[in-house]
């Protein structure tokens, strides 16, 4: 009777680790990685060391890990995750640390782990058999800021060995994010070669810069990164508990289950696009503004083959990103020919003192949101702006909040309409 037990145990040892064969591992995880695991219903299973510790847990829903027999926390979802991309962050006896299996991303004022649910549209920003563009690193020095910044610059196939200049779209990334969201998160140079190849979209530069930027003596709290010690702020964010956990309120990786879950924050309430409370309001501040038209522009079409002038530039942004955009385009209409807002509200007719002179500048106005997100008002601006005469357009992503896949599916649908 005893030989049958420690095979049977040998066997229990066995089952914890290994991956069931229908869980793959998450496309995000460092080479080598099985877990976290994705299961084909959208199920997600995690796998942690950490033999001391007392408790392990997921930002992803607030999964709580068990540990086995062999010292390996593990877990899965019991509901499928929302489609798209999600951020997350293990908790270890209290402290929140990036799971070692994943590539990090810099998403709400921290660098977190990632994990990627399949969605049933997904081949539009997979790497293809296609032309490809490339995506490079400018470093530059910004008279507005008095720093070195860096923005991450979109050139289309063939712009290596040509001669053609190209119109340009500047991209922004959202609050607590930084220049590299569009391209590590948001697959810009995939979904862009794509349709490039397509033909749906004229091939284009795209600037994708840190809309973090404040002048010498200004506040940089709003940006600050989160769990700093000690806090950079002289109005210390609330604990973690009071903010929703440790996923935070809608940035997407608490998504668990149907769309509606914890994680998908209706446009315009705060949520992982949005400031913390008490901190300096960003809206407020020029700094980014001036900084685009003084340094970041000039540069760009002196170090780029990038044609100048309003019809040859467009501007949009995700969240704060489109608030920002928002902010820029409506003060200088003279300078851009096509605006985007991203989850990042929209423009009504009362704030356009010329609707003739807006028609005439302004080409195309393109407002998006996720379907789970509050999308009424931007829908609404749309149809008073069409009366008007005005070319806009309103995007809703199908199941999703506020989150990249929201966004991926919004420059895809944006993107064709520019530069026409």
């Amino acid at each position: 009777m005893r030989l049958p037990l420690i095979l049977a145990a040998l066997g229990c040892a066995a089952c914890w680790g290994q991956a069931p064969t229908d869980c793959k591992p998450n496309p995000l995880n460092i080479p080598e990685a099985k877990y976290p695991c994705v299961f084909p219903d959208g199920r997600a299973m995690f796998r942690v060391i950490a033999p001391n510790a007392q408790t392990v847990r997921v930002s992803l829903g607030g999964l709580n890990l068990t540990k086995g027999p062999d010292n390996i926390w593990s877990g899965a979802t019991a509901q499928p995750l929302v489609e798209g991309f999600h951020y997350y962050n293990l908790v270890i006896d209290g402290a929140s640390v990036a799971d070692p299996s994943t590539h990090t991303y810099f998403g709400s004022g921290w660098q977190n782990s990632g994990i990627e649910i399949p969605a049933p549209d997904q081949e539009f920003y997979q790497p293809k058999e296609v032309p490809r563009g490339r995506v490079s690193e400018q470093w530059y020095f910004s008279t507005v800021t008095g720093k070195w910044r860096r923005c991450f610059v979109y050139t289309p196939p063939g712009y290596d060995v040509g001669k053609t200049k190209y119109p340009a779209l500047y991209l922004l990334h959202g609050w607590g994010e930084d220049e590299t969201g569009w391209w590590t998160q948001g697959h810009v140079d995939y979904i862009m070669d794509n349709l490039i190849a397509e033909r749906r979209a004229k091939p284009m530069i795209i600037v994708m810069d840190n809309l973090n930027a404040v002048k010498p003596g200004q506040s940089a709290t709003t940006f600050a990164a989160r769990g700093l010690v000690p806090d950079p702020s002289d109005h210390p964010a609330p604990p973690l508990a009071a903010r929703g956990g440790v996923g935070g309120p809608g940035r997407g990786a608490a998504g668990v289950g149907s769309p509606g879950a914890p994680g998908a924050a209706p446009a315009g309430q705060a949520g992982r696009g949005a400031p913390a409370a008490g901190g300096r309001g960003m809206m407020g501040n020029s700094a980014f503004t001036d900084m685009m038209f003084t340094d970041l522009i000039p540069m760009i079409e002196k170090t780029y083959r990038a044609l100048p002038g309003r019809e040859n530039r467009a501007m949009a942004g995700l969240s704060m990103g489109g608030m920002q955009t928002h902010m820029t385009t409506m003060a200088n209409l003279d300078k851009f020919a096509y605006i985007g807002l991203l989850s990042g509200g929209s423009i009504a007719m009362s704030e356009i003192k010329d609707p003739a002179q807006f028609k005439k500048q302004i080409k195309v106005v393109f407002f998006s949101n996720g379907s789970v997100e509050n999308g009424a008002a931007s829908k609404a601006n749309v149809e008073d702006l069409k009366k008007a005469g005005i070319n806009a357009v309103f995007y809703e992503s199908p199941r999703t909040a506020h989150e990249w896949l929201t966004w991926r599916r919004s420059l895809h649908e944006f993107a064709p309409l520019l530069f026409k």
